[in-house]
């Protein structure tokens, strides 16, 4: 833990939920997360910093944020990164988050990710560590079978199961670019699990915005390559 460094509140009593999402495919659990943790109001509490992470920050309005924060209300903390998390580094990042929240009270943890599929469904996909944590999740997203979590969420929930931690996965359908819309449909699992009631309407928007960028953009692009569509989902996070 020496090179990672969490500086925050200590956890309420009461069992935690915690949501985590870092960038990856669509940057769907940061952007999910974010989104969520500023539409509710949840307190920030603490942040983590490493000499592992690339030197950069991320600013908004001329405010300088921690890259990784610590949010909490209620029964619900939330772990969101605005960095990515390099492959060689994600066993050391997820062992310790998870080594400072274990000697919490947590009922169970949820990583948020992507699975780039290029489709326009945006359905949501649920994993878990143990078959009686499926339970949890098969009335609200589409169980996945078999196949791989690569990145900070596989080892996020690598660390859950040799822990005995429960946890699981949301996995969304998403594209090679930020994708609010699949970020507001994990956001609509969410809402169904933890009774939310959060709107997703102005995240809707942002990904009409969003689009409509990427269109013009294309436009300009002589020589645009095509993604072939994938009909299998070999590779998930």
């Amino acid at each position: 833990m020496e090179d990672i460094k969490i500086m925050s509140k200590p956890l309420s009593d009461t069992p935690k939920s915690v949501l985590m999402g870092f960038p990856g495919s669509g940057l769907v659990g940061s952007i999910a997360l974010q989104y969520m943790v500023d539409q509710l109001e949840f307190e920030q509490i603490g942040n983590m910093t490493s000499k592992y992470f690339p030197p950069l920050v991320m600013m908004n309005k001329g405010i300088i944020n921690v890259p990784v924060r610590f949010y909490q209300k209620g029964n619900l903390a939330v772990v969101v990164g605005d960095i990515p998390v390099h492959p060689m580094i994600c066993y050391e990042i997820a062992n310790g988050i998870i080594s400072w929240l274990s000697q919490y009270q947590l009922r169970e943890i949820i990583a948020l990710a992507g699975i780039v599929t290029n489709e326009a469904e945006k359905r949501v996909f649920g994993v878990a560590t143990e078959q009686e944590h499926l339970a949890r999740v098969q009335d609200h997203a589409i169980i996945l079978p078999m196949g791989t979590i690569s990145g900070i969420a596989g080892s996020i929930l690598t660390e859950c199961k040799v822990q005995g931690i429960p946890a699981f996965g949301l996995l969304a359908e998403t594209i090679n670019a930020p994708d609010p819309r699949a970020s507001a449909a994990t956001i609509e699992v969410l809402n169904r699990i933890f009774d939310l009631n959060l709107d997703v309407s102005p995240l809707l928007e942002q990904a009409e915005e969003i689009e409509a960028a990427m269109h013009k953009l294309s436009e300009e692009v002589q020589s645009a390559e095509k993604t072939p569509k994938k009909e299998q989902l070999p590779m998930y996070g």
